[in-house]
């Protein structure tokens, strides 16, 4: 799973759908592993804007990642640098977690990731009606 995916998923599980701290979810036990991934800086520069970046960056910094700043820069004043780009490549789409487990921050719901794969199923007894 990238950092990608990861910054668009919340909890919805009974009970936790409608709070607003059901979002980021917290990775623990986790394995990386690296994986080349084409540079490509349009995609970067439109997906800046989509991104919620404080939780982005705070995750990137519990997996041991230091490169990206904590504020966001002013993509609206002045246009990425290289040096920008290219840390962000690396955490946004290189780095992959390829085991471990996602918790919710609000009800501690867990959410496995097996061969990279995050597992958002909920039981029966679990979906919101």
């Amino acid at each position: 799973m990238r950092l990608l995916t990861h910054n668009l998923l919340a909890c919805h599980a009974k009970g936790c759908g409608s709070s607003s701290n059901n979002f980021p979810l917290k990775l623990q036990n986790v394995q990386l592993e690296l994986i080349e991934a084409e540079y490509n800086d349009t995609f970067l520069k439109g997906f800046l804007p989509k991104l919620a970046w404080p939780a982005f960056v705070s995750t990137a910094r519990d997996l041991g990642d230091t490169s990206l700043p904590m504020d966001p820069p002013n993509f609206l004043e002045q246009e990425p640098d290289e040096a920008f780009l290219q840390a962000l490549h690396h955490v946004l789409l290189q780095l992959h977690v390829v085991e471990g487990e996602m918790v919710c921050p609000n009800c501690s719901h867990t959410y496995p990731i097996r061969n990279g794969i995050p597992n958002m199923l909920l039981a029966e007894h679990e979906i919101p009606k």
